[in-house]
């Protein structure tokens, strides 16, 4: 089992698989999952265990062979996974808006065969990536102020900026008779002594 690298719905047919061989197309094969769920608008295979997201896959892409994919059943998992018989590559029937471009990309991405998955040079070569719309240039992307690194304390308190900010004075009763005409009623704390 591959509990340890990396997340199950992102994860390569053959570390399914028990492969101990571990290559960069293990890291495209995510990059396609991430590409399907960017265009999809969600993620592209959710699966519940390891089994479970290899079915996913077959369903998605068919049923891997070893004329699709070469040593596949010399793979560890291979002989002791049931297999259904899945013939067909769904991807074009699930991305049905998606240009001739596109799915070739997704496709390469999305190979069996570790050794045939497109490489991050190759991605960047398909003619997905000129096609309209054009990206957006970095300038006219939206930007949002910066909080994570903010330094609280060099904002102004409430006195310096002229602010009062009332002070509550209710009690634990009050605050409960406020809602006494609110849904069920609070349960009356004891007093300690």
């Amino acid at each position: 089992m591959t509990p340890v690298v990396v997340t199950l719905w992102y994860r390569a047919p053959e570390l399914l698989l028990g492969s101990k061989v571990q290559t960069t197309a293990v890291d495209m094969w995510a990059v396609g999952c991430i590409f399907g769920e960017l265009i999809g608008n969600k993620p592209l295979m959710t699966g519940s265990s390891e089994i479970n997201q290899f079915q996913l896959i077959v369903d998605l892409l068919g049923t891997p062979s070893d004329q699709l994919w070469p040593g596949f059943s010399s793979l560890p998992g291979a002989k002791s996974i049931n297999v259904k018989r899945q013939p067909y590559n769904n991807l074009k029937h699930k991305f049905s808006w998606l240009s001739p471009a596109g799915l070739t990309l997704i496709n390469h991405l999305l190979m069996y065969d570790p050794c045939k998955r497109a490489t991050a040079a190759e991605c960047l070569q398909n003619s997905y990536f000129i096609e309209k719309p054009f990206p957006v240039q970095p300038d006219m992307m939206p930007t949002f102020p910066e909080h994570r690194n903010r330094d609280y304390s060099k904002r102004p308190s409430d006195s310096q900026a002229g602010e009062k900010r009332p002070v509550p004075q209710d009690t634990e009763h009050e605050f409960r008779r406020g809602f006494a005409d609110f849904g069920p009623q609070l349960p009356q704390r004891k007093k300690r002594k």
